[in-house]
């Protein structure tokens, strides 16, 4: 069958991220397919607008029809700006589809081109595949080479369409066994969902790094990156997909695999602090839950005495609360964000950028005014907008400005799909806690341990290091699947104790 690419709508109109974002991690990508139902694709579109927060720069929709065929459509910036339009969703027909939304965590960062836009599709001698993968190959630029020396030609530079070419090169008999012989040779995170003419399938690596989960709603399948994908249709939640499982979900049912060695599982533990959305399902624990009690945790390891507690919204804002809850301090919306703040409404001039934060965020000036104030937020990583925050709380009239932070310090760049700057970008990488602390001229500034972020995710004695149950690396510099690729540019990693 052919695949037919719709029409680009506002192809080369740029994206702008805010300049508060510039700050903050990038929350990897999202996935999402479904097979079963009519019209999938609309469903699809829900279900990557619920998964928004996990890339807003980019997103893509594949779909199947017996008698159009395979069918595409690629848009820069939001799905809600691109994917409501009836004109495109009425050329994207089928039981079948999966989608994506993505940051450019790999590939041509900040210079994004329509190829670099997820999902990829092959057209192979067993028939036509369609693949979103979420997470990073840390082995890509070898992969690559080796490739390309091969005969290989490539459409974009992404990472993941390194597993399009190496399925091309597979001798196995079937497409899912091909995207199985694919994945063996790849390193790092990958959650990936892929679609044949028929097959919905879903793959997590061997160490579950990226979140995975299957749903039903009537008698179609769904794999979904979050849960609350699953609530905006209206699909039951099933359960996770297993570290290292492989299910291929049809019109008959779902089929289960394990194609890779079986190792333990270390999920990224930074989902729990600020990339899943709070209404989010993790390892069957709330995620809103998990960031409320890390906040308890906080307040616990760091006290200290204030008038109010107040979040940097919106991430910050369950810490917040479970750090109020048990230090007794008032919580209060000390800062209010912009709900409608979106791309930045006119062309972003130096003027513009300069403004900043104040953008996107604003003090609550009659209720900080006068009060020694504790601001809790999920992370530092280069501290510039922790600078500016904490500026507008002081010109507010607060007399005290205490930062709680929801992580624990940032030393160390994530090398599985989140886009973190360079090591000597970190603050935590070049300063202590106190140097950090007087950079950033606040009364005080306390992180919560890694002990303590593993209590709150559930695990009692804290973090064990010997078998740590999570991807820490970020914080631990303990990477789990060796960074090939970062190794070969000359990066370093932490000497043994």
């Amino acid at each position: 069958m052919p695949y037919r690419t719709c029409p680009m709508l506002s192809q080369t109109e740029p994206f702008y991220p805010h300049p508060f974002d510039q700050n903050k991690r990038k929350e990897e990508c999202g996935v999402f397919g479904i097979v079963g139902l009519q019209d999938a694709a609309n469903f699809v579109a829900l279900g990557l607008h619920a998964l928004q927060h996990r890339g807003q720069e980019a997103g893509g929709i594949v779909s199947y029809d017996h008698d159009a065929g395979f069918n595409n459509a690629r848009r820069f910036g939001y799905v809600r700006d691109n994917f409501t339009k009836e004109s495109l969703m009425s050329t994207l027909p089928g039981d079948i589809s999966i989608g994506h939304v993505r940051y450019s965590t790999s590939g041509s960062k900040g210079n994004t081109a329509i190829r670099d836009v997820q999902p990829f599709f092959g057209e192979f001698s067993l028939g036509g595949c369609a693949i979103a993968h979420n997470g990073n190959l840390t082995n890509a630029a070898v992969l690559r080479k080796e490739l390309i020396s091969a005969g290989s030609i490539f459409q974009s530079s992404s990472d993941s369409e390194c597993i399009i070419h190496l399925m091309a090169r597979s001798f196995q008999s079937s497409l899912p066994e091909r995207i199985k012989d694919a994945l063996r040779r790849v390193e790092g995170a990958f959650s990936v969902v892929a679609m044949t003419r028929s097959k919905l399938i879903g793959v997590r690596d061997a160490l579950g790094v990226r979140p995975l989960v299957l749903g039903k709603i009537g008698d179609g399948w769904v794999l979904s990156s979050e849960t609350c994908a699953l609530d905006i249709i209206g699909a039951e939640f099933i359960r996770e997909i297993e570290p290292g499982e492989m299910v291929i979900a049809t019109a008959s049912g779902i089929e289960s695999s394990y194609p890779f060695e079986r190792q333990n599982p270390r999920p990224c533990i930074f989902e729990r602090v600020y990339f899943s959305r709070p209404d989010s399902i993790l390892d069957g624990q709330s995620v809103y839950e998990t960031r409320r009690q890390i906040g308890v945790e906080l307040a616990k390891e760091s006290p200290v005495e204030a008038d109010l507690v107040c979040p940097v919204p919106d991430s910050g804002t369950p810490a917040a609360i479970g750090y109020s809850q048990q230090s007794g301090i008032p919580y209060a919306m000390g800062i209010i964000r912009n709900q409608y703040m979106g791309r930045t409404f006119i062309e972003p001039t130096e003027q513009i950028r300069n403004m900043g934060v104040r953008l996107k965020l604003n003090v609550n000036r009659a209720l900080i005014k006068g009060k020694r104030v504790i601001l809790v937020d999920d992370s530092v990583v280069r501290g510039t907008t922790s600078r500016k925050i904490k500026e507008m709380i002081l010109d507010a009239g607060a007399t005290e400005v205490h930062f709680r932070i929801a992580s624990p310090p940032t030393s160390w760049p994530c090398f599985y799909g989140v886009d973190t700057p360079e090591r000597g970008q970190l603050l935590a990488a070049t300063m202590t806690p106190k140097e950090m602390c007087e950079h950033l001229s606040v009364a005080s500034l306390k992180f919560i341990s890694l002990d303590g972020l593993y209590r709150a995710c559930g695990v009692p004695e804290g973090r064990s290091s010997a078998n740590p149950q999570y991807c820490d690396a970020c914080f631990s510099g303990q990477y789990p699947v060796r960074p090939t690729d970062k190794l070969a540019e000359g990066f370093k990693l932490q000497e043994p104790v």
